[in-house]
């Protein structure tokens, strides 16, 4: 099994950013990729970015790129979103997820554990 504990969510004005951590614990000795998915209310949960086991590969929905970056740590078993320039659109909450893969997926049903979420709250 693999824990997720984020943390970094919070209430932002327009324009400005903010910074996620997801730290994995338990048996994290195998390649995992991780992913970062949004639910709003009322939506499905939605996907964000993945990042592979090496850093490689990074993936991004259409919405978040080029505001959003997705990095690890792997000697910290830490995963990282920063988010700039953030609209209102991007309330939700957000959850990191794993897969027991090294590969990055963009489909949420391909992850195996998941963070509790935390609420990201963006002010006009």
């Amino acid at each position: 099994q693999v824990q997720l504990v984020e943390s970094g969510g919070g209430l932002v004005q327009a324009g400005g950013s903010l910074r996620f951590s997801c730290v994995a614990s338990g048996r994290t000795g195998s390649p995992y990729a991780m992913g970062w998915f949004r639910q709003a209310p009322g939506r499905e949960r939605d996907f964000v970015g993945a990042i592979g086991w090496s850093s490689f590969s990074t993936y991004y929905a259409d919405s978040v790129k080029g505001r959003f970056t997705i990095s690890r740590d792997n000697a910290k078993n830490t995963a990282y979103l920063q988010m700039d320039s953030l609209e209102p659109e991007d309330t939700a909450v957000y959850y990191c997820a794993a897969r027991r893969v090294a590969i990055a997926s963009t489909r949420a049903p391909d992850y195996n554990y998941w963070g509790q979420g935390t609420q990201v709250t963006v002010s006009a």
